[in-house]
């Protein structure tokens, strides 16, 4: 039997991709151009290139390969992924060019412009981790497009209005994701989730995959961190998110057994949770200065992103209406928040100065008030957008299912 939404992807989807893509060829063709004035030599590209590879990775291997482990949407939790980071990469570069394009006529695209745009991309990915199987391709689509603008625009406005250093807005890449996730999801809440929908479940097989998925971001985040801060900052932010990770592996272990009834580990804590240290120690980065400090604040995001894991996300869902389908808000959120709590303590804990402290601290909170406002308005307007019957959500039979979205051959009944 045909899915019963099969023919809004060739009327939705199809158009959409073909419009999206041609738009940005001409936006490119008149509005871009290589960036050729930068001297960069043979050792430095080799050193950008190679982290423009992990980032890569962490894109599309790492959370392609982490959204695959329900039973039936492996197709959709990999595949769609690409699909997201392919498009949102490419708006990215627009977005974050436009300041270029008002000074100089034109926006410069080069190595260092993919890599921050990937990592705009990468908010987009950390919020489908909110929605995963609950939304058909054309939502997320223009999920990723609306919720990429939102954190291009964050960003755009902490460096007018707060004058921060440049890429200061990627180190709260979590926090936005975050709260922009929950605040979609709640929004797109469905009845009847309390008792989980009929194919929201995994198996040992998709577990495996997933667990893959999840090898491959504790391999490479230490290249993802490093290229939020500046050059002087890299090859600290590597050495701290490492020591951070380790820490944050041991300790989700010790508390996933710890916070389980059979004293057994639990295989969502292993993929997600040992991540928290390198997200925590990706905020407050510039803050740290022993690698004590950085192993600390890996043990405290384990215990928090675990703990918020195993307790948060059930009740998140019964007392908030939340479905969060990845525990995307323990494994980004609460590691992120935790993050920029360290870093406000740490400054304050090294500062000389009451008074530029105190800055400090004001500065540090409305940094995030920002993000958080904005975040939550993005996101809510997104999923009242997304509502509307031209996006045509999925029914509940549909959710966590490939089959709504892509050919099967062995599946198909012969005439």
């Amino acid at each position: 039997m045909a899915p019963q939404y099969a023919p809004s992807l060739r009327s939705r989807v199809a158009p959409l991709l073909l419009l999206l893509q041609s738009g940005f060829i001409v936006l490119f063709a008149f509005f871009t151009e290589i960036d050729h004035n930068g001297k960069t030599d043979t050792a430095e590209f080799r050193n950008l290139y190679s982290v423009f590879q992990d980032v890569n990775v962490v894109l599309i291997v790492g959370f392609g390969f982490l959204g695959s482990f329900l039973v039936r949407h492996g197709f959709s939790g990999s595949g769609f992924n690409l699909l997201v980071a392919a498009i949102t990469t490419q708006w990215a570069i627009l977005l974050n060019g436009f300041e270029s394009y008002c000074n100089m006529g034109k926006i410069r695209v080069s190595l260092m412009s993919l890599v921050v745009a990937e990592m705009c991309a990468a908010s987009a990915l950390i919020s489908m981790g909110f929605v995963l199987g609950k939304l058909n391709p054309f939502q997320l689509v223009l999920m990723a497009l609306l919720e990429v603008s939102g954190f291009c625009l964050n960003e755009w406005l902490l460096r007018t209005l707060l004058k921060t250093e440049p890429l200061y807005g990627i180190r709260l890449l979590h926090v936005y994701a975050a709260f922009f996730g929950l605040s979609l999801t709640w929004i797109l809440y469905r009845k009847g989730s309390e008792e989980r929908l009929e194919k929201e479940k995994s198996d040992q097989k998709t577990r495996l995959f997933s667990m893959l998925g999840t090898v491959f971001l504790w391999m490479f985040w230490p290249s993802f961190n490093s290229v939020q801060f500046l050059p002087r900052w890299r090859l600290d932010a590597v050495y701290s998110t490492y020591l951070a990770m380790a820490v944050s592996a041991v300790t989700a272990a010790a508390i996933s057994v710890l916070s389980s009834p059979r004293g057994k580990f639990n295989v969502g804590h292993m993929q997600t949770c040992i991540l928290a240290g390198g997200i925590s120690v990706g905020v407050s980065m510039t803050a740290v200065s022993q690698p004590w400090e950085a192993m600390t604040i890996g043990f405290t995001a384990a215990v928090v992103s675990t703990l918020g894991f195993r307790y948060l996300k059930p009740h998140m869902l019964l007392v908030f209406q939340c479905h969060d389908t990845c525990a995307a808000l323990s494994t980004h959120g609460l590691p992120g928040l935790l993050g920029w709590l360290t870093h406000l303590l740490l400054q304050f804990r090294d500062s000389d100065d009451l008074t530029l402290a105190v800055r400090f601290a004001v500065f540090h909170i409305y940094a995030l008030l920002i993000t958080l406002s904005l975040s939550l308005c993005t996101g809510a307007l997104t999923g009242l957008l997304l509502k509307w019957n031209i996006c045509r959500p999925p029914p509940d039979k549909k959710c966590f299912d490939d089959q709504a979205f892509w050919e099967f051959h062995h599946l198909a009944v012969r005439k």
